[in-house]
């Protein structure tokens, strides 16, 4: 039986049972196979940093990302997120290009959302593990079971939240969603692929005047520059 105790304290309650289903020990028997195979990204001790980095009572926006960056050094279990010091990867440049435009903020010299994250965004990717070099070569081994419990303890709570799904692929995860209760901002994914129908869909409005509507303080987009 998985102990509780690898996710953060705040999330126990609410995911625990999870960690008691077969899949997920399962999971975690293919995931250690795999890091003894070589290289799986981000590393163990930062798999659960989204929850982390978000405490379960303190989540006002769920943006939903795929699976983690496949390359040394880059993810650090925040979806769009990479350490400081590490290139700005596609996606989130286009990110930073939209917020620029939409409300004025500068484009940052780093491509790490810690402080998003510390406000309450909680930056979760449905695959939470990745073979080096190897996109979605995790896929269908049980985390999207796992992620789609946190969206839908997130969906269960009486305080309302907003949920952000850029792409088809997230947009799956509406039927987990009540949007009676909670805002959904969705549309084009940010990568380059799609980038032209992502510029100028004006998400962070949409997600600043959700956010006031449900009562909760506003969220500060800008990344300060780590020099």
């Amino acid at each position: 039986m998985t102990d509780t105790s690898v996710l953060p304290a705040s999330w126990r309650g609410v995911l625990g049972e999870e960690l008691h289903q077969p899949y997920f020990e399962e999971l975690l028997e293919f995931v250690e196979k795999e890091r003894a195979e070589g290289p799986v990204y981000p590393p163990r001790e930062e798999v659960f940093a989204a929850l982390e980095a978000t405490p379960y009572e303190q989540v006002k926006v769920l943006v939903l990302g795929q699976d983690p960056y496949h390359g040394p050094g880059q993810g650090h279990g925040l979806c769009f997120s990479v350490r400081p010091g590490v290139r700005t990867p596609p996606s989130l440049r286009n990110i930073y290009k939209e917020l620029e435009s939409e409300l004025g903020h500068p484009v940052p010299d780093n491509g790490y959302l810690m402080p998003w994250a510390r406000q309450g965004v909680l930056l979760l990717n449905a695959v939470l593990t990745v073979r080096e070099g190897e996109a979605n070569s995790h896929k269908g081994k049980g985390w999207e079971k796992f992620t789609d419990a946190v969206i839908r303890a997130v969906a269960d709570r009486p305080d309302p939240a907003v949920f952000v799904l850029w792409g088809n692929y997230a947009q799956k995860k509406l039927p987990l969603i009540d949007q009676e209760r909670h805002a959904v901002v969705k549309g084009a994914h940010p990568s380059p692929l799609s980038a032209r129908k992502f510029f100028g869909s004006r998400p962070f409005t949409q997600i600043d005047e959700a956010v006031a509507a449900q009562g909760h303080t506003p969220i500060d987009w800008r990344i300060p520059d780590l020099g």
